[in-house]
């Protein structure tokens, strides 16, 4: 079972470690332009993923629903229902777009300085161009996840990293023989929106040319379905709910950290861009665990899913502890490769300790909420989200880091001399408390089914 969850595993890690891979360098090249254009590409990042995380976990509905019919040998309808996601795609980009592209109520409230602003507005308009984009690919990566085709996926994904580098150092520093003017930090934003569209378009072609897909008649002409598309929102809604309690967490820490200036939210996105690299290996295990748990359901044999998830969650638990030893290891040479910023680097450091306790159970709630959802059990698991992150990790944070007096007992958390210390210490607990939650529901599930 090993064997078939590190098979479908690793280019999951691969490819989404390629997705990972462009917000580490827009933020290492945006270090090396400006502690200014760090912090504004730190800020835009974080309200782009605020918005584009919680639309995509809708779509990823779709892969327990695919993955439940392919185990059951439904062939034709996991193309009706593929069809559905691009639809609920398409309607979803319109709000996305214009709350990336109405940028003044997130500034308001934010208030970062104004040479920050200037340059996050930016890179939100040019954010909000390639959503539409973004979300179709991803309707097409829980297609080729639920199907255990999660190379194709790596691949496009692998391309878009290419590009990424070439692109920034064109948009970030201008071309005047082109009439590209420089864009500063805000040119990563316009180099993710292109990617954003060529991925897209590759994975139209890849669909059209692999013959592998023909079974499934996936680009046939299907008008909106209600019903489908019911089933993808019932259990997509929730668990988009979720993607977005958990990444607003990371967004509103951003948001109230700003208010320290450049050098606090610098440090914070390099807590959180370290964090979202060891996600990866992580999220990999658990999407293949989950395909493999739900594929064994839809083939009617709840005792192998069992095992899967047994097995998928040993095996996250052994790379989180190995991943955590290795960053603490190597933190400072990790904080220095991320700025030439002196300041930046000294405040990277004290938080670098706790995303190795952050990451744990982070991946071992990861682990769980996937292992769920191939069950289609998602609205529970969201509830446990809203209280852990919401109330304990952003809400706790807050008053860690913004109530006590410097000299009171938790002066240490004070956001005046630790920046994001006090948010990053709820959000290791918050996280603990998420695991033990949705642990108690997959024990309760298993007890329950036959």
């Amino acid at each position: 079972m090993k064997g078939e969850i590190l098979r479908l595993g690793w280019p999951v890690f691969i490819g989404q470690l390629a997705v990972m891979a462009n917000g580490v360098i827009d933020t290492v090249m945006a270090g090396h332009l400006s502690p200014v254009d760090m912090a504004a590409v730190g800020l835009g990042a974080s309200i782009y993923i605020t918005v584009y995380v919680g639309l995509m976990g809708v779509l990823l509905g779709l892969s327990p629903i695919v993955a439940q019919l392919y185990g059951a040998g439904a062939y034709e309808d996991i193309g009706k229902s593929f069809q559905q996601a691009l639809w609920v795609a398409l309607v979803l980009a319109v709000p996305g777009a214009v709350a990336l592209g109405w940028s003044a109520p997130w500034m308001a409230f934010s208030r970062p300085p104004d040479e920050v602003a200037e340059v996050a507005r930016v890179y939100l308009w040019a954010s909000a161009a390639g959503l539409p984009a973004a979300l179709l690919f991803r309707a097409f990566y829980a297609l080729n996840t639920a199907i255990s085709r999660p190379r194709v996926v790596m691949y496009l994904n692998l391309a878009g990293v290419a590009l990424k580098v070439p692109l920034n150092l064109l948009f970030m520093h201008g071309a005047p023989a082109l009439g590209i003017e420089a864009l500063g930090g805000a040119g990563c934003g316009v180099a993710s929106a292109l990617i954003a569209w060529a991925t897209a378009l590759g994975a139209l072609v890849w669909l059209l040319r692999d013959p592998v897909y023909r079974p499934y008649r996936l680009l046939r002409r299907a008008p909106p379905d209600a019903a489908r598309m019911g089933e993808l929102l019932r259990l997509g809604l929730p668990i988009g709910a979720a993607y977005f309690v958990e990444i607003t967490s990371f967004t509103f820490m951003a948001l109230f950290v700003a208010r320290f200036g450049a050098t606090a939210l610098a440090s914070h996105q390099v807590a959180s861009s370290l964090t979202g690299i060891c996600y990866m290996g992580g999220l990999g295990i658990a999407s293949a665990t989950s395909t493999l748990v739900a594929q064994s359901l839809g083939a009617g044999d709840p005792a192998r899913a069992r095992l899967y998830a047994r097995t998928g969650l040993r095996m996250a638990l052994a790379l989180a502890l190995s991943t955590v030893t290795v960053l603490w290891l190597a933190r400072t040479p990790i904080a220095h490769a991320y700025t030439s910023d002196a300041g930046v680097a000294a405040a990277s450091l004290s938080l670098i300790g706790l995303v190795a306790v952050f990451h744990v159970f982070d991946s071992l709630q990861t682990q769980l909420g996937f292992i769920l959802r191939a069950y289609k059990i998602a609205t529970t698991p969201m509830v446990v989200y809203v209280l852990a992150m919401w109330g304990v990790g952003l809400g706790g944070g807050y008053l860690l880091t913004f109530e006590p007096a410097p000299d009171g007992p938790l002066g240490l958390f004070n956001g005046a001399r630790s920046g994001a210390l006090g948010f990053w210490s709820a959000g290791a607990i918050s996280l603990m408390i998420a695991s033990a939650g949705l642990g108690w529901l997959l024990h309760r599930t298993w007890r329950r089914s036959p």
